[in-house]
């Protein structure tokens, strides 16, 4: 008789029976760990546009290896950044510069305005010599041909350290009532601090005339012994602060008013005041 076999009972788990709190745990990380299979649209790889082609790169010359076509291209472009930053540094080198160069020039021309002190000089009209301007020529109608021989006061009393360099380039005029009579210039000389120089002016005029009204305005100011005159000058100097230092070449501007008692001979010069322009101190270096 064959022996019958028994199913046998599927064998127990040996782990002690979990607590009702480790059991929900376990159920959640069951939950998390099930995959939701994917959509079957998801399954199919993308099919590429009708007429174009994949081409396959490897990965280690993908922005590493430019074709050889453009290899000098990518060198190009590549260079740019350092081109920029190389250029914004120079650009901020150059101003921090001019910067400081104009502080330090500011400086020193300070401190120079603090230790000289310039002045502007001051001009006057010292004696003036007039000839060609008498009556019997005033009274016709034909163009003149002025001489005035002027000798101008130049004081630099102002000035205990600055001398002044007065340069050749002179322009000195005279006129009367807007119309120039004379002009010429005056030779080059040097003015030490504190000291007061009368130097010449030799004017000569060619071809003045006036009109009718200003021949009987001349005729009556030379009846009442006063003449007003203007002479005005351009002098180019250069200011001279100890024996070393010296600046370059500016004009020096001055218009006086003059009143002279007759037009024949030496007359005598009664000055009505002077007006000086001159740069600031800056403007001279």
């Amino acid at each position: 008789m064959a022996d019958r076999v028994h199913p046998m009972p599927p064998p127990t788990s040996s782990s002690p029976p979990r607590r009702p709190d480790q059991q929900a745990d376990a159920d959640a990380a069951a939950a998390l760990t099930e995959t939701t299979p994917l959509h079957p649209s998801f399954r199919r790889p993308l099919a590429p546009p009708p007429g174009t082609y994949i081409i396959q790169v490897p990965k280690d010359q993908v922005l590493h290896v430019p074709p050889p076509d453009r290899a000098r291209r990518y060198r190009k472009l590549a260079a740019r950044p350092a081109r920029r930053r190389l250029l914004r540094r120079a650009c901020c080198f150059s101003c921090a510069a001019v910067i400081i160069l104009v502080l330090l020039a500011a400086a020193f021309v300070g401190a120079v305005y603090l230790i000289f002190r310039p002045r502007a000089p001051s001009f006057s009209v010292a004696s003036i010599s007039i000839r060609g301007l008498d009556n019997p020529t005033l009274s016709s109608s034909s163009t003149l041909s002025p001489e005035l021989d002027a000798g101008v006061r130049a004081d630099n009393g102002a000035n205990k350290k600055v001398g002044i360099d007065y340069r050749d380039g002179w322009e000195v005029a005279v006129s009367y009532s807007g119309v120039r009579l004379a002009s010429g210039d005056s030779p080059a000389f040097y003015q030490p601090p504190r000291n007061v120089t009368v130097f010449p002016a030799a004017l000569r005029g060619q071809g003045v005339s006036f009109t009718e009204e200003q021949r009987r305005q001349l005729a009556a100011d030379q009846a009442a012994g006063a003449v007003p005159l203007t002479v005005e000058a351009r002098v180019p100097v250069r200011l001279r602060f100890g024996k070393v230092l010296r600046t370059w070449t500016v004009d020096v501007k001055a218009s006086c008013d003059v009143a002279v008692d007759k037009l024949a001979g030496n007359a005598a010069a009664a000055n009505r005041g002077c007006r000086v322009r001159v740069k600031p101190l800056w403007w001279w270096w």
